[in-house]
């Protein structure tokens, strides 16, 4: 490592805890927020870290700018994606669940809430993924054991593929 000080937004990749990134600096130390581990602090001395990116460091950083570098970091470590579209033809549009039983209430919502109820559940999906593939409690047999699951969880929601506007957004099961 160079003796230049790390911005925050940095991506490094510890040899213990693996993939992090900056999000605080201290006069000796940064803390980086790993993806499994949570926030370590790790001195600036420290040079058994690979860099990954690195972003200069300011003197000053404003809220909105720590919160696009955080954003970036989800995003590249985690799958998190906050920019995911419904489909033209769903925007404004109203989901409405009628009940077979004549006497019982519909119930309706806008779609727009429903989708985002299933953006969500991929994405909480993501991360458990990464998760369980990380964990040095399970065993390769467990793992894959949960990865089967978590294929078929995406399987069963492949239904709702026809709410996304991007192909590449899609719920991809396990292919025969």
């Amino acid at each position: 490592m160079s003796n230049a000080t790390l911005g925050i937004g940095s991506r490094v990749k510890h040899p213990a805890y693996g993939e992090g990134a900056v999000i605080r600096l201290h006069k000796e130390a940064y803390d980086v927020c790993f993806m499994v581990y949570g926030v370590k602090q790790v001195g600036k001395a420290y040079e058994k870290w690979e860099i990954i990116e690195a972003v200069p460091a300011e003197e000053e950083v404003s809220f909105s700018e720590m919160e696009k570098s955080l954003a970036r970091v989800l995003r590249s470590f985690a799958g998190v994606t906050e920019e995911i579209e419904l489909g033209n033809r769903w925007e404004g549009g109203t989901l409405i669940l009628k009940p077979g039983d004549e006497g019982a209430k519909s119930k309706e919502m806008p779609i727009e809430s429903f989708f985002h109820k299933i953006v969500m559940v991929r994405d909480r999906l993501r991360v458990m993924e990464q998760r369980i593939n990380a964990s040095q409690n399970l065993s390769d047999e467990e793992k894959v054991n949960l990865q089967q699951y978590i294929t078929r969880i995406y399987g069963s929601l492949t239904s709702f593929n026809v709410l996304f506007k991007y192909k590449e957004d899609h719920f991809v099961g396990s292919k025969s």
